[in-house]
């Protein structure tokens, strides 16, 4: 089973806004929807809260060293990156990084592929960027193209 870093990036690699995406695309949520379905994703504590509960028909692993986030069915809270990938040797299915910046970066040398919707927008009050050289290390394989002038973009190590 692969670790798939899973974002939407504007095309100034803004990503979040007040603690939410700062854009609203049907397909874009639809597509996340259908990737990860089935799945484990994980998250941080800021993106747990700014969506507020479980994902239905994903394991939902909010990593967090301090925080509680009380019971929460279909949700598992970790305390550290190194126990999000021991208990993924143990998964049956692929482990979905979703963010936020410090997840993303926190997991990034752990990352086998990214899917990366690019979003035609360019966010300037944004205030969560990715690092622009986040895809450095890997291969574009394979580009989709969704409604709304979306681009899916799949890359490799």
């Amino acid at each position: 089973m692969s670790i798939i870093g899973i974002i939407a990036i504007s095309e100034n690699f803004a990503i979040g806004k007040d603690g939410k995406l700062p854009w609203h695309y049907p397909a874009d949520l639809k597509f996340f929807k259908r990737m990860t379905t089935g799945s484990a994703v994980v998250m941080g504590l800021h993106t747990w809260k700014s969506i507020g509960k479980a994902l239905p028909k994903r394991l939902n692993i909010v990593v967090s060293r301090s925080s509680v986030i009380g019971k929460h069915p279909g949700v598992i809270l970790i305390r550290s990156k190194e126990e999000v990938v021991s208990l993924s040797k143990y998964l049956n299915s692929d482990l979905y990084i979703m963010g936020g910046a410090k997840t993303y970066t926190s997991f990034s040398p752990n990352i086998d592929r990214w899917i990366v919707t690019r979003i035609p927008v360019s966010v300037e009050d944004a205030d969560v960027f990715m690092p622009r050289d986040f895809l450095e290390s890997f291969n574009l394989e394979e580009t989709r193209v969704l409604d709304g002038g979306l681009r899916i973009e799949m890359y490799k190590k």
